[in-house]
């Protein structure tokens, strides 16, 4: 963890935030297609990234014919279509505004089991190139929250029970209006997976988020604190609003 404080990058706002970190994932998606046929990604849902898929919406660099995109998460129990869907989500703010080559979204509809074994083939077809995550107020990363999170998970992908820090957080951020609305059961990328992606960028903002930022950069490496296996990440690059990283004083340099 010696280099951290080199992979964390603040800003003042969320707009500011989200557009560093989509110039980033531009600048590397570009270096990847001059040497890859095919760059595949992961990308997260929820309002946190929305300046950052924003921002890849309006790329004149970015050739998404060459993009192969899965997204990390999906909630069981909502209607098909429904717009809390994070395919959804993902649908209105990026997939519908660009030419991507293959867009890849979980379908619970199909039955879980079936579904868990079909995206398990497409996601291990061949390593996945960049991964857009963020920090839940848990802790969480996709929807491993400390109850079911495995650093050493043998699984690719698997169902979960969500736990009432991640539900609430949902109402939170204004996809639910209450939290009996939100599902208690989803699909999720496990840990492994989303660590064996070759470039990892973390998106967090908020004061909401500024304990989990916390204990992930300053806490022990644990499953009470999923998202603290990123700073074991060699590649794992974090952006951060000031109201997310005010907890860190141990970082305060890297201002």
């Amino acid at each position: 963890m010696s280099n951290l404080d080199q992979k964390i990058n603040i800003f003042p706002n969320k707009r500011e935030t989200g557009n560093a970190a989509g110039k980033a994932l531009e600048d590397c998606i570009v270096k990847l297609q001059g040497v890859k046929d095919k760059v595949r990604i992961i990308f997260a849902a929820a309002p946190s990234q929305d300046a950052v898929l924003n921002y890849l919406t309006k790329s004149t660099l970015i050739d998404w014919s060459k993009i192969v995109a899965f997204h990390m998460d999906e909630y069981i129990g909502l209607q098909p279509n429904a717009p809390e869907l994070f395919s959804s989500y993902l649908n209105k703010k990026l997939f519908s505004k660009v030419k991507i080559q293959e867009v890849h979204t979980i379908n619970v509809h199909n039955g879980i089991s079936e579904e868990i074994e079909r995206y398990e083939k497409l996601l291990t077809k061949t390593p996945i190139d960049i991964v857009c995550l963020g920090i839940g107020e848990n802790g969480h990363i996709a929807f491993n929250d400390p109850p079911v999170a495995n650093f050493n998970d043998p699984e690719v992908i698997k169902m979960v029970q969500l736990d009432d820090a991640c539900r609430m957080q949902q109402v939170n951020d204004g996809c639910f209006d209450t939290i009996i609305d939100v599902p208690k059961t989803a699909i999720t990328l496990t840990i492994p997976t989303l660590m064996n992606g070759a470039n990892l960028f973390c998106v967090v903002v908020g004061s909401k988020k500024s304990e989990a930022v916390k204990n992930t950069l300053s806490g022990v490496i644990s499953t009470a604190c999923p998202a603290s296996i990123l700073t074991t990440h060699p590649n794992c690059t974090f952006y951060f609003d000031q109201k997310a990283f005010k907890k860190n004083k141990d970082f305060i340099n890297a201002l």
